[in-house]
């Protein structure tokens, strides 16, 4: 059978992909019988469960011998915990505390599924192949979920003063209207945020995408908030959009019966408000947390999602420190299925619909 390069066919959205996803999990957790459920909600997602019940403990979303490794380290298995930001408000069943690995599409599953196989990595190398793709030692060992810090403009010592909102603020691009806010010096022990990198492989920092409809937008007062911004970025060639709300309408009255009501008892409509918001939030913050660890960066995404590859381009044209652009790197998870074992590439195909570029 002859497969057309994944490259080359129309553009996926995000919703049409999580779909595809779910009818590929539905399929193999029915045919493999293996423990899974639906979640509720407008667009069900499949989640899988782990099934101590067969004579090899099972996990649906993922390969067999990357869950037994997962299982083996401590450190990986850690990640198997982490909570999905959804399953407060969508339910698959009463008695069950889906996380976020569990579910069909997740990225950080897929990421595991990969760099946590055995024949990936194992007694502490990562296979050279792979290794020579990232540009990276084969010596590393894969690390997920890690949190690096990202300098903000505020220090441990002006943070608890009470000063003007000018004088907390450094210098800024005219798309935020700081042009002419007044320069302060550095100062030491910077206040950071709690970004999260998806994996780190030695001085290599990877950002996961599979499903997700964006990178996160922000608003440009969010954005300027970090040390390093104008350092990397020509912040006026960030990706922006403009955002208008809807007018709200007054409710309708009948006043048939009434007297005519007092103009100043008429319900007022709110206009339309617009506002700017800054594309590729989180690639801003994973680029300057790299910048800071002295790490690159590059984002993991389908060849699918032509419209995620857009906005990391659009991220990446904004940079405009020459000797650090070069850190910055896109690879899909399709050139990346090259360079791996045969099994996991069928497991990737079946269950993600990804095959080598």
């Amino acid at each position: 059978m002859t497969h057309t390069p994944q490259t080359a066919l129309a553009p996926w959205s995000a919703s049409l992909l999580r779909r595809d996803l779910n009818a590929r999990a539905q399929h193999i957790a029915v045919t493999s019988n293996l423990l899974h459920e639906q979640t509720t909600g407008s667009e069900p997602s499949i989640i899988f469960g782990r099934n101590e019940q067969a004579e090899q403990v099972r996990h649906g979303n993922f390969h067999p011998a990357t869950y037994t490794a997962i299982c083996a380290n401590p450190a990986w298995s850690r990640r198997l915990t982490k909570t999905h930001t959804a399953h407060r408000r969508v339910r698959a069943r009463a008695d069950w505390q889906w996380m976020e690995l569990d579910c069909a599409n997740s990225s950080d599953a897929l990421l595991m599924n990969i760099f946590c196989h055995p024949q990936v990595f194992s007694e502490g190398r990562l296979n050279p192949t792979v290794a020579s793709l990232l540009g990276v030692s084969s010596n590393t060992e894969p690390n997920f979920g890690i949190h690096p810090g990202v300098p903000l403009k505020r220090s441990l010592t002006n943070s608890k003063k009470k000063t003007t909102r000018n004088a907390q603020r450094e210098p800024t691009s005219p798309l935020f209207n700081d042009a002419n806010a007044p320069t302060q010096p550095e100062e030491p022990n910077h206040l950071k945020d709690r970004t999260e990198i998806d994996l780190q492989l030695g001085n290599l920092f990877l950002e996961a995408k599979l499903t997700e409809s964006n990178f996160q937008t922000a608003n440009p007062r969010l954005i300027e908030r970090y040390r390093d911004l104008e350092t990397i970025f020509d912040v006026a060639r960030l990706p922006s959009k403009l955002i208008t709300s809807a007018p709200s309408h007054p409710s309708t009255e009948d006043f048939s019966d009434l007297e005519e009501p007092h103009a100043t008892m008429s319900p007022i409509a709110t206009p339309a408000r617009s506002r700017t918001v800054i594309q590729g939030y989180q690639l801003i913050r994973n680029v300057l947390a790299a910048y800071d660890s002295d790490a690159s960066f590059c984002v993991l995404c389908d060849a699918r999602r032509r419209d995620l590859i857009e906005i990391w381009f659009s991220v990446l044209a904004a940079v405009h420190y020459p000797s650090f652009a070069w850190r910055l790197k896109l690879l899909t998870w399709q050139e990346l299925t090259t360079t791996l074992p045969e099994d996991l590439q069928k497991f990737l195909e079946a269950k993600y619909g990804i095959l080598p570029a």
